[in-house]
């Protein structure tokens, strides 16, 4: 799953401009819902977008945001090019708002996790026989489990200056990807006129991948540090 061929196979992932839905993507089975494997790929999404003829909101003002002593407008940053250059199928989905997130979830079926949801898949150990060093029935610190190791972070021996591609990480708590770091993701609850988001991301140390460290940002965000995934 690691090997970066298999995940494309995987997800069904030809080009950036071309994507294919060939198989079914990737799912865990949490019992009364199913989450997504990996965070949402620039692969899966352009494949909506083409059929769906979608324009995101970056697309349509001319570029993405990124956070450097406030908030910065990138000329040219969307989900197609996240950091204003060529990008890879594999690369997560960000520079997306979260009605833009939740509309593709719902068109595939399912919709933004709940915070109950995400919590359960990415911290407590669902399997019946999970691989060592994971027990059933355990509940982690980190998605990755008791540290933070593994995941893609700001300062870490993870190799990744920035985001990882989906699934080229440790697989964590319940064999999911990234639900720590990499990219922070979307969730379904709000608070005001901001919903939730989880994992912390690339930008950020370890610490913002645990429980507490879940923040609320505005819906009409649309930032290099936010992408998401779907339950089902």
């Amino acid at each position: 799953m690691k090997n970066s061929l298999m995940l494309l196979i995987l997800l069904g992932l030809a080009s950036v401009g071309q994507a294919q839905t060939t198989t079914p993507t990737p799912r865990i089975d949490m019992g009364d819902f199913k989450i997504d494997l990996t965070e949402v790929s620039i692969g899966r999404f352009a494949e909506y977008a083409q059929r769906k003829g979608i324009q995101t909101e970056a697309e349509r003002s001319g570029g993405g945001f990124e956070y450097v002593m406030g908030w910065q407008k990138r000329k040219g940053w969307n989900w197609r090019t996240p950091f204003g250059g060529p990008a890879q199928p594999d690369e997560p989905a960000v520079h997306l708002k979260w009605d833009e997130a939740r509309a593709f979830c719902q068109d595939a079926g399912g919709d933004l996790p709940t915070k109950a949801q995400w919590q359960r898949a990415a911290y407590t150990e669902q399997r019946q026989n999970p691989p060592a060093p994971y027990i059933q029935g355990k509940t982690y610190e980190y998605p990755t489990g008791d540290t933070g190791e593994g995941a893609n972070v700001k300062g870490g021996a993870d190799g990744w200056e920035r985001h990882a591609p989906v699934g080229r990480t440790r697989a964590g708590v319940n064999g999911l990807y990234d639900m720590g770091a990499n990219v922070w993701e979307w969730l379904l609850d709000t608070q005001g006129k901001s919903h939730l988001t989880a994992g912390g991301s690339w930008w950020y140390g370890p610490s913002q991948m645990r429980l507490e460290g879940m923040q609320y940002k505005p819906d009409d965000v649309y930032v290099v540090y936010i992408g998401f995934r779907c339950v089902y």
